[in-house]
């Protein structure tokens, strides 16, 4: 997505009227560029439902293998934590799909955009909440725990890097300029 509905916000109070009325870059009317943060959301959602869902209805399954009852304690509690994380990840990422089947046809795009934005991106936390946690899981039932603690620790740090510090590196430099 090109801007944030905050950083549309912001843009739109520091422009003169007649440019907030329509984007000079762009040639597109407030309406407009809501419209297109829209379906670049929801390109980026299509992404991600698909890989969360499937993760969450592999974790729907592990129970049901034999070797769950030699789980330890720990390990059940990572497993339940994974889980409740992938259920808390689906249903922020597809909220934005029932909030659009609500707010059909009541010129509430704006809205609508805020809310999936901040859907997703909490949606996106959970995601990184169950990957770390799953990694985890299986490092330590697979080789122990101090290579699951390492191997959970780098994905956390994959995670902060990728999803979090490069993006806003980029968006510093393009404040500047």
């Amino acid at each position: 997505m090109d801007a944030t509905p905050h950083d549309t916000e912001r843009d739109t109070q520091r422009q003169s009227p007649r440019q907030s009325q329509r984007d000079s870059e762009r040639n597109e009317t407030a309406t407009e560029r809501f419209d297109r943060n829209w379906d670049e959301l929801l390109q980026e959602l299509r992404v991600t439902q698909t890989g969360v869902q499937i993760l969450a209805g592999f974790l729907l399954t592990i129970p049901f293998q034999q070797r769950f009852a030699d789980l330890t304690d720990g390990q059940r509690t990572a497993y339940l934590v994974a889980l409740a994380t992938a259920v808390l990840a689906t249903t922020l990422l597809v909220a934005p799909v029932s909030a659009h089947r609500l707010l059909f046809r009541k010129r509430a795009k704006q809205e609508l955009v805020r809310l999936a934005d901040a859907s997703a991106q909490a949606g996106l936390v959970a995601l990184a909440a169950t990957i770390v946690t799953v990694t985890w899981l299986i490092f330590d039932v697979v080789v122990g725990g101090g290579a699951a603690y390492a191997a959970a620790g780098l994905a956390l740090l994959l995670f902060l890097v990728n999803w979090l510090f490069v993006p806003l590196v980029v968006r510093s430099r393009l404040d500047r300029t």
